[in-house]
């Protein structure tokens, strides 16, 4: 169990994120369009994961648009924005926010992915939803760089995740 704050409140997640080095746990998760997708269907890529809470906050919002803004400069990169808003959620923000350059990704139909990756909070207001975190894996599907997000309300080091890639 890792344990985050929100608003300097002591929160926990399931456990914690997948050591660098490590070999990226497989998932499958819900597109804008109701599809399928799995982390396999990016082989090849360098792959940064975006993971937060909802985008009904400011701050979860704030990382799509930073993401949205890096990912247009990255080559061989795919940035994979993931939370349990639902699909239509995740496509009115895109719509409104002009977001195309990030791939929106839902989990809520199982917790395949917070189960897999350890970032469902496990107790206090935000129970069932992710955590905040980034993690960079690389074309061969290794994991090469994790944060996970100290204070909930906090943005991620961007910078430190795009040295990366």
């Amino acid at each position: 169990m890792a344990t985050i704050t929100l608003k300097g409140n002591e929160i926990h997640t399931l456990g914690n994120l997948p050591e660098q080095g490590s070999l990226a746990p497989g998932f499958t998760l819900t597109t804008q369009d109701l599809d399928s997708t799995a982390l396999s269907d990016f082989k090849g890529k360098k792959v940064i994961l975006n993971i937060f809470p909802s985008l009904d906050t400011g701050t979860c919002a704030a990382s799509v648009r930073a993401f949205n803004k890096e990912a247009a400069s990255l080559e061989n990169t795919v940035v994979l924005c993931i939370s349990k808003d639902l699909p239509f959620a995740h496509k009115r923000f895109c719509e409104a926010e002009g977001i195309k350059n990030v791939v929106m990704l839902s989990d809520y139909k199982n917790q395949n992915f917070s189960d897999a990756w350890q970032t469902r909070i496990t107790d206090g207001p935000l129970e069932g939803l992710q955590s905040r975190c980034v993690v960079v894996i690389d074309e061969n599907g290794y994991v090469k760089y994790t944060e996970q997000v100290p204070e909930i309300t906090q943005e991620p080091d961007y910078q430190a995740a795009l040295a990366v890639v």
